[in-house]
């Protein structure tokens, strides 16, 4: 591994934890410096859509606040494979991502946790403005609470 696969690697990173940062804090521009604007996205695994990224990141916005006030993403190992020349890598990054959701018609009856585990499995690409994600498909591997 060369120097240059390591900035490459740490690039990749930041911009994963940039994408659960914006999703955990409601910040849906932010995203705009994870993907490219052409980029196909799945979230079908978790019950969400798929479609190319403006579409996701309009349907985010508005599903994410009805569901939940209150996420937060955890991350662990990243794997990634550089293809031939660099410029592109499949990429897989454990994620945790336990939530508060009203529990009862209307919240009545207070709170509960809901959790999702699995794997994001990104396509980045190296662009001008940087590493981006061109696809990305949540892989659920498990849930509870829901």
């Amino acid at each position: 591994m060369d120097v240059q696969q390591l900035i490459d690697r740490a690039e990749i990173a930041d911009a994963i934890t940039r994408y659960t940062l914006a999703v955990d804090e409601g910040d849906f521009d932010r995203l705009d410096t994870v993907f490219t604007a052409d980029a196909h996205i799945d979230y079908t695994e978790s019950g969400g859509v798929a479609d190319v990224f403006p579409v996701v990141k309009a349907w985010l916005a508005e599903a994410l606040p009805g569901f939940s006030t209150h996420r937060i993403h955890m991350l662990g190992q990243i794997s990634y494979e550089f293809a031939q020349g660099g410029d592109e890598a499949a990429v897989a990054a454990y994620f945790h991502n336990p939530m508060r959701i009203p529990s009862g018609p209307g919240g009545r009856d207070g709170e509960r946790v809901v959790e999702v585990g699995g794997l994001y499995r990104h396509a980045f690409v190296r662009t001008t403005d940087g590493w981006r994600s061109k696809r990305l498909h949540e892989q659920v591997v498990w849930t509870r609470g829901f």
